[in-house]
């Protein structure tokens, strides 16, 4: 029989930059052990093209940083959070630089010179530091060569978090958290992982839509199991929507970096007019909500299927030099952006709430905690300024590892775990209910919980996920955990906070967008914040 029973000081749930970072920074001292679901190129961090945003040059300022923030994030940013990312960064910089992250640097005649810093939306200065166009598949690299060589940390692949173990769930009258019940994707078998302290970072939500920019396992999967488990979610509204995902019917949802944008590409309409001109002050560089919507506006009222983004009036060499992975990805599919123009429309691609946590990325539940896209910090606030998530991910890596290494100072003794319990459940007979299930909510998600919200449409969603929940948590209690019935059922948490959240904030705010409340209220600037009936604080 395999082992199914497993102790680690610290279990983290999730294999991106958020995850790895942290397991980085704990390893020195402390047995870790690094969930994946699947091998660790399968991340939204691999999917980062853009950068991170730090200021390295005496042109810029903190204070220009912050600023630009708490001005995308329309009001309702937490400035201490915003403050504390900021100021964190170039540290965080210097920190991959020392592993051998490959940033781009500037070209001279006598040989490479400073970091290549660029300019995206919302972005008072280039600060954004980068390798290539494909600074996630870079970092993810880097830091993954690094988790591999350390003999603390024991990297679980093919694996997916079903729930998480607190001492709630075993009628303990305690506040705190003993493991998780994982499910082996290769042996099919349901292991309990026991460990001090469980941290989540497990990415963002955005699978919940028909159309995103994420990988497939974005499926809010910490989110969910945090709410169950009575953490308190907030601002889950603010789902946002990346203006500009190639339009083809061959591609997958690929990213089109905001970087062009920054380089200058135009957004144009098919008769090859400039629209957001009109929309805007800062035209293609404005904040991804406002592009996003007048993308969507576009093509509703013009009855079009995309719009175009054309930086062909920049010098090819240019083009090719600054973005050689989006170039060779586009001639596959027929399309040469140094001479012609690039369909695209906007497809779900950051979560900007999640799970409630403290400047340590603590939760309600003692030793549980969150960082990344799984958790919400506040840094965001209404909408997420272009290459702050990577930064946030690492600088709230090292933040938890400090405090967690206090909190394992102190250990306390874990009582013997249950093992999963499987002997009610049978194989399903009937998996295209998943399928359809899956399908129907994505579909209910995108036509009424999307770039442009009403109260009828979210109030029709809300029973739709209702009547979707019941039949997913009568299939779940009947058959045995697959991959895709752990992820919809999931989804359907995630998608009804979602729509929980949209339904009472009664105005329009950043990423939250409704034809109702169309105008900013004083009386909404603040997070949104939903409490499950399990919750602690009750």
């Amino acid at each position: 029989m395999p082992n199914t029973n497993f102790h680690h000081d610290v279990l983290i749930i999730g294999g991106g930059a958020a995850g790895m970072s942290l397991a980085l920074n704990l390893a020195k001292n402390h047995n870790v052990a690094l969930i994946m679901k699947d091998v660790s190129k399968e991340t939204s961090t691999n999917y980062a093209q853009g950068g991170i945003s730090a200021v390295l040059e005496d042109t810029d300022n903190f204070a220009s940083h912050i600023s630009d923030t708490l001005i995308a994030g329309a009001g309702i940013c937490d400035e201490a959070s915003v403050r504390y990312v900021v100021e964190n960064a170039p540290e965080i910089v210097n920190w991959l630089a020392d592993m051998g992250m490959p940033f781009t640097r500037e070209s001279h005649e006598d040989g490479l010179g400073e970091y290549h810093l660029t300019k995206e939306g919302g972005h008072s200065h280039r600060r954004v530091i980068h390798a290539d166009d494909a600074t996630g598949k870079a970092l993810q690299s880097t830091l993954s060569q690094a988790v591999k060589q350390h003999p603390n940390i024991h990297i679980a692949n093919d694996r997916i978090a079903i729930d998480l173990i607190t001492a709630k769930k075993l009628g303990i009258d305690d506040n705190r958290i003993y493991g998780a019940y994982i499910l082996n994707l290769s042996s099919n078998e349901v292991e309990t992982w026991h460990a001090d302290v469980v941290t989540l970072a497990t990415g963002g939500a955005n699978k919940v839509y028909l159309y995103s920019s994420n990988p497939d396992g974005s499926t809010g999967d910490g989110i969910a199991m945090a709410w169950r488990a009575g953490c308190r979610i907030a601002n889950m509204e603010f789902m946002q929507f990346h203006p500009t995902c190639l339009y083809h019917p061959e591609a997958k949802s690929y990213l089109i970096t905001e970087a062009l944008r920054g380089e200058g590409a135009f957004l144009k309409l098919p008769n090859g007019e400039r629209f957001m001109l009109d929309i805007d002050d800062r035209a293609e560089l404005a904040p991804r909500d406002i592009v996003a919507r007048a993308i969507d506006d576009k093509m509703k009222r013009l009855g079009i299927d995309n719009v175009l983004l054309d930086i062909s009036h920049r010098p090819e060499s240019f083009i090719k030099q600054h973005f050689p992975n989006i170039d060779a990805t586009l001639n596959k599919y027929g399309i040469d952006m140094s001479t012609g123009s690039i369909p695209v429309v906007p497809a779900s691609h950051y979560t900007c709430g999640g799970v409630m946590t403290n400047e340590f990325g603590q939760t309600d539940i003692h030793n549980l905690y969150a960082i990344g896209e799984t958790a919400y910090t506040g840094l965001h606030g209404a909408n997420r300024l272009a290459s702050n998530s990577l930064l946030e991910c690492m600088v709230y890596a090292k933040g938890a590892a400090e405090h967690i290494e206090e909190q394992l100072k102190v250990k306390e003794a874990i009582p013997s775990l249950p093992t999963w319990d499987a002997s009610r459940v049978t194989d399903s007979d009937e998996e295209v209910v998943v399928a359809h299930n899956w399908h129907e909510l994505r579909q209910t998600m995108w036509n009424y919980v999307g770039i442009v919200r009403t109260n009828k449409r979210l109030q029709r969603a809300a029973n739709r996920i209702e009547l979707l929940q019941y039949e997913i948590d009568e299939y779940y209690g009947n058959f045995k955990v697959t991959n895709d019935l752990i992820e919809l059922r999931n989804l359907c948490v995630v998608s009804h906070l979602i729509v929980e959240s949209a339904l009472q904030r009664k105005e329009s705010r950043g990423l939250h967008y409704t034809l109702d409340y169309p105008d900013l209220d004083e009386n909404y600037a603040k997070p949104t914040i939903l409490q499950p009936k399990n919750s602690p604080l009750n």
